[in-house]
């Protein structure tokens, strides 16, 4: 009875360590460079942007989105559902943008919404080779 209450115990304390490891190596799949296709749903302009995700750390990140340069802040992970979702701020001369993002099968799938400039935009970023 013993050895049992010792063997449960120990489970009971590795489950949530072997959750965490896994749950950074799904985050740690984001650092590095992204290019986004922002191209309107016709398709009849290509308009690219880019983020890199430069450090994790617990659920923060940094680094910068849309252009060199531009910093991103509040970069927010959660992976509740098993999914990796991200989520950011950045801004530039024209105002601030609120973006966010899932991970699937090596690609992201998000939106930006630009508040001063009155759209959305929806797109999908392939990871680049640095």
């Amino acid at each position: 009875m013993k050895n049992n209450l010792k063997t449960l115990l120990i489970i009971c304390i590795l489950i949530p360590l072997a959750a965490c490891s896994q749950e950074s190596k799904e985050t740690q799949e984001l650092i590095g460079t992204w290019k986004l296709d922002m191209s309107p749903q016709d398709s009849t302009d290509n308009n690219f942007a880019m983020m890199r995700i430069e450090k994790i750390s617990g659920d923060s990140f940094e680094g910068t989105f849309y252009r060199e340069g531009v910093r991103l802040t509040n970069g927010k992970l959660n992976t509740q559902r098993g999914i990796v979702y991200g989520a950011l701020v950045s801004g530039d001369n024209s105002g601030s943008y609120n973006t966010s993002f899932y991970l699937k099968d090596g690609k992201l799938y998000g939106s930006t919404h630009a508040i001063d400039r009155n759209f959305l935009a929806v797109w999908i970023a392939t990871k680049t080779e640095d």
